[in-house]
Order: C-alpha cells, then sequence, then structure tokens
C-alpha cells in the first residue's frame, strides 16, 4: 500500500473539496461559512439533464460558482496545489483518487452508513431496502480500497419505517456537519480501524426498483421508499411515489378501490397507493388516477 499523506492535527489552513452531487452543497457551505479557505473545488464534468441538448453544472459546481470558488474537472490538479496545510474533504465524488495524490495531500470523506457495513454507491438505498433499523454517519480518511479508511468521527441515525432516501440523507447530512467542522477546526484526535462484517452498497438498478407483486407489502415499501419504484399497467410504465399500509387480503398484483382507496395485492396482504405517475403525466393521486382509469375487476399491474 501506498503511504498515505499524514492526517491533520490541528486546523486546516486550506481546503480542497471534492464532490458533485446535491448532498455535498450542504458541507461546502458550511465549511464557508465557518470561515475555512476553500482553494479548489474539484467535481464532476457538466451533463445533458431533461431532454434538451444543453448541458449544464452538477449541484457542487453550481454552488461553488456562486461561493466564487475555483473549479476543477480534473483530480489531478489537486497535485498542483501547495500541500502545507492542505485538507481534502470529500463527500460523494465517485471517482476513486488516485495513490499519488493522497500522498500529496490527507483527504477525508463523508460516509452515510455505519462503516463497514455498506461501503460503496448506494449505502442509504441499500440500508432502507435491507430494512435496517439503524444506520450512522462516518467520516474516514480517503484511502486506496473503497470506504475502507480509519473511521476519525461518528453519529448514530435511526431509520424509520417510512423514512424515504431523501428524508434519511437529510438527517445524515445534518449530523455529519459538526462532526466535519470539529475535524477541519481541530484535527484529528480518533483514529479507529474498520470492525466487522464488510458489505458491499452495489448501485441501484432499475431491477431493484421493479415492484414485484408476489413480494411482501413490507418489501414493496422500501421499494418505493427509494423513489423512482415502479410497475406496468396496459403496458405502460406506471411509477409508485407514495404508499401506506393496508389490511385487505387480495391476489398479487390486482387492483381493487375500497372507500376511494386504491389497493393492489402482494403477498399475504395488500398495499394502498397514495401518489402515483402513469407514464407521459404528471405525479397524482391513486384515487385520482383510478377514477379516470377506468380500472375493472381483472385490472391488474404486471411486470412489463
Amino acid at each position: 500500500m501506498t503511504p498515505l499523506a499524514p492526517l491533520p492535527r490541528e486546523r486546516a489552513k486550506r481546503i480542497v473539496y471534492i464532490g458533485t452531487p446535491e448532498i455535498a452543497v450542504a458541507p461546502l457551505q458550511t465549511l464557508v461559512a465557518e470561515g475555512f479557505v476553500i482553494e479548489l473545488v474539484v467535481t464532476g464534468v457538466d451533463k445533458r439533464r431533461g431532454r434538451g441538448t444543453e448541458t449544464s453544472a452538477n449541484p457542487v459546481k453550481a454552488a461553488a460558482l456562486a461561493l466564487g470558488i475555483p473549479v476543477s474537472h480534473d483530480i489531478n490538479d489537486v497535485l498542483k496545489l501547495n500541500p502545507d496545510g492542505l485538507l481534502g474533504v470529500v463527500v460523494a465524488f465517485g471517482n476513486i483518487i488516485a495513490p499519488e495524490i493522497l500522498q500529496h495531500v490527507p483527504m477525508i470523506n463523508i460516509h452515510y452508513s455505519a462503516l463497514p457495513r455498506w461501503r460503496g454507491a448506494a449505502p442509504v438505498e441499500r440500508a432502507i431496502l435491507s430494512g435496517d433499523s439503524t444506520t450512522a454517519v462516518c467520516i474516514i480518511q480517503v484511502g486506496e480500497l473503497l470506504d475502507a479508511g480509519d473511521v476519525l468521527a461518528t453519529a448514530p441515525c435511526a431509520i424509520g419505517d417510512d423514512d424515504s432516501v431523501v428524508a434519511l440523507r437529510g438527517r445524515l447530512g445534518q449530523l455529519a456537519l459538526p462532526l466535519l467542522i470539529d475535524i477541519c477546526s481541530n484535527g484529528v484526535s480518533s483514529q479507529q480501524a474498520q470492525t466487522g462484517e464488510v458489505v458491499v452498497a452495489r448501485k441501484i438498478t432499475a431491477h431493484d426498483l421493479a415492484i414485484d407483486w408476489s413480494s411482501s407489502p413490507v418489501a414493496i415499501s422500501r421499494q418505493v421508499r427509494l423513489g423512482n419504484a415502479f410497475t406496468f399497467f396496459d403496458g405502460k410504465r406506471f411509477k409508485v411515489h407514495e404508499v401506506s399500509s393496508a389490511s385487505e387480503q387480495l391476489p398479487a398484483g390486482s387492483i381493487s378501490v375500497h372507500d376511494a382507496r386504491v389497493l393492489v395485492g402482494a403477498r399475504g396482504g395488500s398495499i394502498q397507493l397514495v401518489t402515483v405517475q402513469p407514464e407521459g403525466k404528471p405525479r397524482t393521486s391513486a384515487s385520482e388516477w383510478a377514477r379516470g382509469a377506468r380500472l375493472s375487476t381483472t385490472s391488474v399491474f404486471s411486470d412489463r
């Protein structure tokens, strides 16, 4: 293993910030508000968003430009910075950082799980999908192996039965901020190797979001809480954005309207649709959709 640059034991004089998505915006803004000098932001390239051909900046780039901070899309630009008093802060960057860069400047990373459980791309989603009752946010040293560095600070977080990915990620993000500011202000005071079973948080795919109505209502609810769960109705993709529990017994996939509640059968019970989105249409309440869908006693959701 390549030796890593030593972690700071005092306040960071300068910071290079490395991140891309929305969850990485608040830590950047908080560091600036706390008076830290952000010498450079390294982030993902501009991408086409939506149906047009024009590209736009990702959330971190947009925030950095608004704050007047120089931005780069090349992680190797870190090697051009003077390492004296420099600390790298990594939040959801999405790319492996080369050993020569980790030799040049010490780096810490905010990771949204109770490591070593859920190392990888989708820790919040996998915790919900697996039915975990608790998780955590960890600040770790960035090393050559993905999310395997020593834990420098951590805070636990309960997962509610109805927590969406957005809600849980938001709480974890808030828990991370004081931990980050403490390390950047005072240096590293605790450093513990990860212990326990390593579980990898694979990236969420369409397979994870495709609803199987022969699954239990609890499993289907977890899929919906990830966002963009889908099924098919009359051969067209049909998104399910919000559900609630129901007690009626119905055949798997069958659709029934009871007292204006739209119920769908699942294994051992049923689930109530609350907010849905037929293909090519805006979100709507399930009851409003059902009124216009001309449902019959044979109406069902399917896997295609």
